[in-house]
C-alpha cells in the first residue's frame, strides 16, 4: 500500500513537472509580432501576473505566480514598458520581468549643447513634444522646485549619456539631469564658488561661454582668465557665442550684424555676464570657470587651428586679428 502511494505521488510529481515545463517553455502563439507590456508603479506581482494572463502572455498564471514567489521577484518588480514578441515563451517573459529589461531611451547631452538642441533630442525619440520641453524648461515654478536661479534650465542639464525608461515624464527626466549636475558640483566646488564671490549661475554662465569658445582643454582656464580680467576692468566681455544665443544656431557663421544686435545675452552690447548660461558646460569648463589661469591677457583670437592667440594690449590683439583674417582668406582661396 505504501509503495503504491509513493508510486502515485511520484507519478503526480512527474506529470506536474512535465506540465509545468511545457507551460513555461512552449512559445506563445502570436508569431513574430512585437508587443509592449506596461507595469505601472505600485503594481504588485499578482496584478502583473493577472494582466499577463488576460493578454495571453502566460497560459497558467498560477505557475508564474509560484515561480515569482520561489525566486522572490514578487517583492521587487521594475516598473516600465517591456518589449515582448510572440515567439517568446512564458519563461522568457518571466525572466525579462525578473531582470527588469524595460524599454529605455538613450539621450546623450554633449558639452556645448544648447537647451534647444537637447529638446530636439527628446523630440527625436518621441519622449515629448518640443512645446512641452520648452514650457517646462522656462516654467518658474518648476525652476524654483529645482533651486535653479536662472531664466531657464539652460546650462543646468549636465552633459552625460542618460538612459530613461519609456513612459518617464519629461519633468522627471529633466530633474534627473539637473540633479546630476548638483552631484558633480561637489562641496569643494561650492566653497570655491563662494571664495570667488560668485553664484552657481555665475559659474555655469562663465563655464558655458568657455565651453563654446575653447577647443583644447589646455586653453579653458586661460580663456576663463581672460574673461574674468575683462570683468574686473569693467570691459565688455565681447564673447562671440553670446551674440547669437537665442537668435540662431551656434553652428551658423557669426556675422558683424550679429555682434551689433541688441539682445539680453549679447555681451557686445551688455555689460557683465549674460543673465544665464548659453549652453550645457562640461565638467572641464566648470573647473576652468572655478580655477581661471592667472594670466595678464585681455584679448584672444583664433589661430585657425583650434588654438588661440592671446594678447595683453589692444594693438597686439589687432595685429593678431589681422593675421587671423589673412590666414582665413588664404584658406578660402586655397
Amino acid at each position: 500500500m505504501k509503495k503504491n502511494m509513493i508510486a502515485i505521488a511520484g507519478a503526480f510529481l512527474f506529470v506536474f513537472l512535465v506540465y509545468t515545463t511545457a507551460e513555461l517553455i512552449i512559445p506563445l502563439p502570436f508569431g513574430n509580432k512585437p508587443m509592449e507590456f506596461e507595469i505601472k508603479r505600485g503594481t504588485i506581482f499578482r496584478q502583473v501576473v493577472d494582466s499577463l494572463a488576460q493578454k495571453g502572455f502566460v497560459r497558467d498564471k498560477w505557475i508564474i505566480f509560484l515561480l515569482g514567489r520561489v525566486t522572490g521577484i514578487d517583492r521587487k518588480i521594475k516598473a516600465g514598458y517591456y518589449s515582448l514578441w510572440g515567439t517568446m515563451s512564458p519563461l522568457e517573459i518571466f525572466n525579462a520581468i525578473r531582470l527588469g529589461k524595460i524599454i529605455e531611451y538613450e539621450i546623450t547631452v554633449v558639452p556645448g549643447d544648447s537647451l534647444m538642441e537637447v529638446g530636439q533630442k527628446f523630440s527625436a525619440l518621441s519622449m515629448t513634444e518640443g512645446e512641452e520641453f520648452q514650457r517646462l524648461s522656462t516654467n518658474r515654478e518648476f525652476l524654483d522646485s529645482l533651486d535653479v536661479d536662472a531664466p531657464s534650465l539652460e546650462g543646468y542639464l549636465f552633459p552625460e549619456t542618460y538612459r530613461f525608461p519609456k513612459g518617464l515624464e519629461v519633468k522627471e527626466a529633466l530633474s534627473i539631469m539637473v540633479n546630476r549636475l548638483r552631484e558633480k558640483f561637489d562641496d569643494d566646488m561650492i566653497i570655491r564658488t563662494m571664495e570667488l564671490d560668485l553664484t552657481e549661475r555665475d559659474v555655469l554662465t562663465m563655464a558655458s561661454i568657455v565651453e563654446k569658445e575653447a577647443i583644447t582643454d589646455k586653453e579653458r582656464p586661460i580663456i576663463a582668465g581672460v574673461y574674468y580680467n575683462r570683468l574686473k576692468k569693467h570691459m565688455l566681455l565681447q564673447a562671440d557665442p553670446t551674440a547669437i544665443y537665442g537668435v540662431k544656431s551656434s553652428k551658423e557663421m557669426i556675422t558683424k550684424q550679429d555682434l551689433l544686435k541688441r539682445t539680453p545675452y549679447n555681451t557686445y552690447v551688455i555689460k557683465g555676464l549674460p543673465p544665464g548660461p548659453i549652453a550645457s558646460p562640461g565638467l572641464k569648463s566648470i573647473m576652468a570657470a572655478l580655477n581661471p589661469a592667472d594670466v595678464p591677457y585681455l584679448y584672444f583670437v583664433s589661430n585657425n587651428d583650434g588654438t588661440h592667440n592671446f594678447s595683453v594690449t589692444l594693438s597686439n590683439h589687432l595685429e593678431a586679428v589681422k593675421t587671423y583674417r589673412s590666414r582665413k582668406k588664404g584658406k578660402e582661396q586655397g
